[in-house]
């Protein structure tokens, strides 16, 4: 068995990554399934058992039961850790397995995770990993402290408030969304010391296990001397420009859309109002979590988080999406193209055309899934496609927030949306670790001409 699975790695670490992953969501899968875990002490029909956990080893947060009510305790400690095991990701996982197997990374295992981990150079890989499980562990750890304090003001005992700080932890830093109280977190509608925990673990997780490192290193003292952002590379100088650029037009445009509306933010207090315009601007990233009622905003803010629903958080990270720093290629690019430059530049360095070629792949491939599970989800379901478009960006992006209509679909509507995540979180990623890995050489080039372009 050990040589079988040695050999499986070394022949094609991505398509074991996603048969570990695979495996992942049908082991949580038959663990939900169990009588104990509902709190009704029924089994939970396959398609929501299955459902909830792809969700939940996807790091998406949607559901189609309420997560407080219908699962007993065990039930949600099974969620729990699912999310703790698939926000560590599918490269993380397929890497640890194979130290496990051959107590060793051989050099393709290596060079994937690398890519895909963008460390710098593969004797990185091991610590990384390492560094990984240590500083998520840690950094959930830290915000279930941090909220502890509100569950316990609350009015709940201490050891409820101190499992419902933990779930959260894990929930917000790994960008699942869960919640495990009744109605969700908007009884917190005003309490800055629960949403804003809850935002900067979704902000930190979604920045990417490199990003995290890089900025780690630079805070180090080498010689006597802190170098900062000087020893940051550019995938960490993208991911944080990008995605601080991109956090400050959600913020802004959420509360340009919803500060009149009195079913949002306009029936609050100015103090409030910014509060919960900032946290709804932090959550389409990847994280879930609402104090609103998606339901009740406008179309124009549906059609914002779609938006950024799709764009999603840092490569490497708990986050979906397309990833920030193809987003950023891709701009730059079109500046480049717009000025008549030959190279893309971005903070004094040259990105390959490689690159370029993977995010306008990446781009492609994102689009497709969306648009082919959208048009799945009309002949299934036969609602609008506004509902359903937002439905099924949610699920690509893994990012959790619903109008609330998909505790409502068929079965049907429900395995689709459930490849969909499956393919969120594992897809656009490996895509981006086989190609990278692809170089053909040819001998004769054919010659060149160019075709009509826009």
């Amino acid at each position: 068995m050990r040589e079988r699975l040695d050999g499986a790695a070394r022949r094609s670490p991505a398509r074991l990554a996603l048969a570990v992953f695979a495996l992942v969501i049908a082991a949580v899968t038959g663990l939900l399934s169990l009588p104990v875990a509902t709190a009704s002490g029924q089994r939970a029909p396959f398609a929501d058992a299955l459902f909830t956990a792809a969700s939940a080893v996807c790091v998406t947060g949607l559901t189609t039961v309420d997560t407080a009510t219908y699962w007993s305790g065990t039930g949600q400690v099974i969620i729990m850790v699912a999310i703790k095991v698939g926000g560590l990701g599918i490269i993380t996982l397929a890497s640890l397995l194979g130290l496990a197997v051959s107590r060793r990374l051989g050099l393709r295992q290596r060079i994937i995770a690398a890519s895909e981990t963008k460390a710098l150079r593969l004797g990185e890989v091991g610590s990384l990993l390492r560094a990984i499980v240590i500083s998520s562990t840690a950094l959930e750890v830290s915000i279930a402290v941090v909220l502890l304090p509100s569950f316990l003001a609350s009015g709940e005992g201490v050891g409820s408030a101190a499992y419902h700080s933990l779930f959260y932890g894990i929930s917000a830093f790994n960008n699942a969304g869960f919640v495990v109280h009744d109605g969700g977190i908007s009884g917190w509608v005003g309490n800055p010391f629960v949403l804003g925990p809850l935002a900067i673990g979704v902000f930190v997780g979604s920045l990417g296990f490199p990003v995290l490192l890089s900025v780690a290193k630079g805070l180090r003292r080498v010689d006597g001397v802190r170098h900062g952002r000087r020893r940051w590379n550019l995938h960490t100088r993208l991911t944080l420009a990008t995605t601080l650029i991109v956090l400050a037009l959600s913020i802004v445009a959420f509360a340009a859309f919803e500060w009149t509306n009195p079913r949002t933010l306009g029936g609050m207090g100015l103090g409030d109002r910014l509060l919960n315009a900032v946290f709804a601007g932090v959550m389409p990233r990847s994280g879930g979590f609402s104090t609103l009622d998606v339901g009740d905003m406008h179309q124009s803010t549906w059609a914002l988080q779609d938006l950024l629903m799709f764009i999603g958080g840092g490569s490497a990270s708990t986050a979906g999406g397309i990833k920030v720093t193809t987003l950023a290629v891709l701009v730059l690019a079109t500046i480049a193209e717009a000025r008549g430059d030959r190279d893309v530049e971005a903070f004094g360095r040259r990105i390959p055309p490689a690159s370029l070629r993977l995010a306008v792949t990446v781009l492609l491939a994102g689009a497709t899934l969306v648009v082919v599970a959208t048009m799945a989800l009309l002949a299934i379901t036969g609602e609008s496609l506004d509902v359903v478009l937002y439905e099924a960006v949610s699920a690509f992006g893994t990012c959790g927030l619903s109008t609330g209509y998909t505790q409502h679909l068929p079965d049907a509507g429900k395995y689709v949306l459930t490849a969909l995540m499956f393919a969120g979180r594992t897809g656009t990623m490996t895509l981006a670790a086989a190609l990278a890995l692809r170089d053909r050489r040819r001998v004769v080039r054919l010659p060149e001409e160019r075709p009509v372009v826009g």
